[in-house]
């Protein structure tokens, strides 16, 4: 999964206050004093007594003005399966874990709170007006934040999202809600937490943190389908900011995965815990396989003329969803396709027209649909094998929501195998490569700062230099952070500063400060921007690098330039000695990339749990539900609606053998690579393509992909066995 399907991107709006920060402090005279914070404050959440509420009257009093939130904000008559419970326990002070399924309602567990929080410090009289506090919300997908702060904003509702798609404009607005205690609800992605300005300012932000969400919450688990160390932050911020209490929401968590995501949050697993069923009557799931995926092609547009209405195929990777909506289209169907490679206007253009068309076909990746609240979506089709038994879940969840018959189609083929395989074994770096990223992150330079000194890395240099994709990257820097103590991450800085002039008269004339006065002498103009080096500027006496991007940054809040930066540089802070010696290098090599191979394996393990869903003999529903140990009571042992129930015939999937390496296959990429990495050559060989291939320009050499039917770990090998030299390393 990449990351852009999630709209991960470090080189956001930090750069327009990257200094100053993006939301700045509240007058001093409405800080919370750290001093005056609960002795107990340190403890789990799920640990502290529950926070005295303002007196509602009684727990009747509170489900009443819950329930008035509910039908004046939202329009709906009543709370649906667990809602109640949940926002019954976060308003009586404690934290939650929900898991409910897609299109469960999971997002009004932490609306309505947000909403009567001060209802209740009304009744109460604890608090001034505008000392009611925010809801924090944390998602790690922009589109699903964008959509619910807009649908919130039309209800009335004042909430806000800090992403990428903010303009100047809207950044200093939320900056004066917050300052005015009349925000409720602030949305922003969990990358948003090595801001270090934003965490100093949501510690001090008017009325405090009432409410911490956190979406897609199995992120938090190693075991689930998509860890991300990043969300492992989210926790440590909870303490920093003094959450009230926490609400943790997912579609798809085991029982291992949601006992993570208690233990993390320190939520308790039996008073704090909700989950529904995942059992859904009006969805029809089906499978079919086939020797080969052309064979699926019939049997699709076969499927698509029985079965009318709004659908989603879902595919892996972006070109198959523009070869695919074409092919759909000569065949007369309205197919578009959808993937985070399009621009943001073009997405938000599809996504309005399948919400109002009834006959529309959107042939996607896993980027459409997270957010996408359509009641009548008829038809879920996987053209491919989806990464995990969670991510099926999910998807087909969003078929049927208004009760209606859907049906979820499953095509499997042999040939899905090597596009799961080329996502599973893309990821992991060879040894060498992370002994080497190691060694730069541990340099001399780096081993003499002192603890609370900070140092700077490109991750895009970084990449390329060592043949680590930016995912793994992450997860390293992560796992030093958290899991090794030894760095923090900070708000990113930007190697390359240019802007252009709006208004001359206060640019020249404004500000006459240091700071002012050494931009102006040392920016070089160009045809329409003028470049800034701040470093080099930061060096003259008595200037800071702070001073001069925070002066760069006023401007460009004023008006008076309009600033472009470049050249993202994550910066860390180091907060214990870090390691200098060979051995102590290479023992934290060890441990980090023995975790990589780990949970390669387990992603190899996912997609065989998906494939064994639907090539069991057992009815569907029945298998989904014994997956996340949901019992499901009165469901009785055969759905009726699946294809096992329907046929009581296993569906079969061909078996296809691999091919063994070919020696003469092997000798051409030998003659066209280096031979320092046998891993890197088993990738061109089956066709995965890294930072290193493309920078060898190797994806277009008739070797890259020359051997996709063989066994990947077959490849490894021969290769090993070919790179005599290299065996040790491995």
């Amino acid at each position: 999964m990449s990351d852009d399907e999630f709209g991960f991107n470090s080189e956001d709006d930090d750069a327009l206050l990257e200094a100053a920060q993006v939301i700045s402090e509240p007058n001093s005279s409405l800080k919370r004093s750290r001093d005056d914070a609960d002795a107990d404050n340190d403890l789990p959440l799920s640990k502290k007594p529950p926070r005295e509420l303002p007196s509602a009257g009684d727990s009747e009093g509170i489900k009443q003005l819950a329930l008035k939130a509910l039908k004046e904000n939202f329009g709906f008559e009543a709370f649906r399966l667990e809602q109640a419970a949940v926002i019954s326990q976060l308003l009586n002070g404690g934290s939650a874990t929900v898991i409910f399924p897609t299109g469960g309602g999971k997002s009004l567990c932490y609306q309505i709170p947000a909403l009567v929080f001060g209802e209740l410090d009304k009744q109460s009289g604890d608090r001034p007006p505008h000392d009611g506090g925010i809801t924090i919300v944390v998602s790690p997908l922009i589109a699903l934040m964008k959509d619910q702060v807009d649908a919130l904003v039309r209800r009335k509702v004042k909430a806000a999202v800090l992403d990428s798609t903010r303009t100047r404009e809207q950044f200093i607005q939320t900056n004066q809600d917050l300052q005015n205690g009349t925000l409720k609800l602030l949305y922003c992605a969990p990358e948003r937490l090595n801001n270090e300005g934003f965490v100093e300012s949501m510690k001090l932000v008017r009325g405090g943190v009432r409410l911490l969400a956190v979406d897609e919450a199995h992120c938090v688990s190693e075991w689930g389908h998509s860890f991300r160390p990043d969300y492992l932050k989210v926790a440590r911020f909870a303490t920093e900011i003094k959450a009230e209490r926490v609400i943790c929401l997912t579609a798809t968590a085991t029982p291992k995965v949601a006992t993570d995501i208690c233990t993390t949050f320190g939520i308790s697993p039996t008073t704090g815990l909700f989950r529904t069923p995942m059992y859904r009557p009006n969805l029809r799931l089906l499978a079919r396989s086939s020797a080969s995926k052309d064979d699926n092609y019939p049997e699709l547009i076969s499927f698509l003329r029985k079965h009318s209405g709004p659908t989603i195929i879902y595919v892996t990777v972006q070109k198959q969803t523009e070869a695919l909506a074409g092919e759909l289209r000569s065949e007369g169907f309205n197919a578009e396709s959808f993937h985070a490679g399009m621009l943001t206007e073009k997405k938000t253009e599809l996504q309005d027209r399948f919400m109002q068309n009834d006959d529309m076909i959107i042939v996607a990746t896993i980027a459409f649909g997270m957010g996408i609240d359509k009641s009548n979506i008829r038809n879920i089709v996987h053209f491919n094998i989806p990464q995990s038994v969670e991510e099926y879940s999910q998807q087909i969840g969003r078929a049927g929501r208004d009760g209606k018959q859907s049906v979820c189609m499953f095509f499997l083929s042999p040939d899905d195998f090597y596009l799961r395989n080329v996502f599973t074994y893309g990821d992991l770096p060879s040894k060498v490569s992370v002994r080497n990223f190691l060694k730069e992150v541990f340099s001399p330079e780096n081993a003499a700062l002192g603890i609370g000194e900070k140092f700077s890395a490109s991750h895009t240099a970084q990449c390329n230099a060592f043949d680590i994709k930016s995912s793994p990257l992450s997860v390293m820097y992560a796992q030093l952070e958290l899991q090794f103590g030894y760095i923090r991450a900070t708000t990113p800085i930007y190697s390359k500063y240019q802007y252009e002039v709006t208004d001359y008269g206060a640019y020249h004339h404004a500000d006459t400060d240091l700071a002012a006065k050494s931009i102006r002498a040392s920016a070089l103009k160009a045809k329409k921007y003028l470049t800034v080096d701040v470093d080099a500027v930061s060096r003259k006496p008595g200037l800071v690098r702070a001073d001069i991007v925070g002066r760069l940054s006023k401007w460009n809040e004023n008006g008076i330039i309009s600033l472009k930066t470049s050249g993202v540089q994550n910066v860390y802070i180091v907060q214990r000695k870090l390691p200098s010696t060979d051995t102590e290098i290479n023992a934290i090599a060890d441990k980090l990339y023995s975790e990589m191979v780990d949970r390669e394996s387990q992603a190899l393990q996912r997609t065989k749990e998906v494939v064994g869903l639907v090539t069991g003999k057992k009815c569907f529903s029945r298998a989904l539900a014994a997956y996340f140990a949901d019992d499901s009571n009165g469901l009785p042992d055969e759905c009726g609606h699946c294809t096992w129930c329907e046929t009581h015939q296993q569906v079969v999937l061909p078996q296809v053998p691999p091919q063994k390496p070919d020696p003469a296959l092997m000798d051409r990429i030998l003659n066209v690579c280096p031979h320092d990495d046998p891993l890197f050559l088993a990738r061109i060989a089956f066709g995965i393509a890294s930072p290193r291939s493309t920078q060898l320009k190797l994806k277009n050499n008739p070797v890259f992909g020359s051997m996709p039917v063989c066994d990947f770990k077959d490849l490894v090998r021969a290769f090993i066995h070919k790179c005599t030299n290299s065996i040790t390393a491995y």
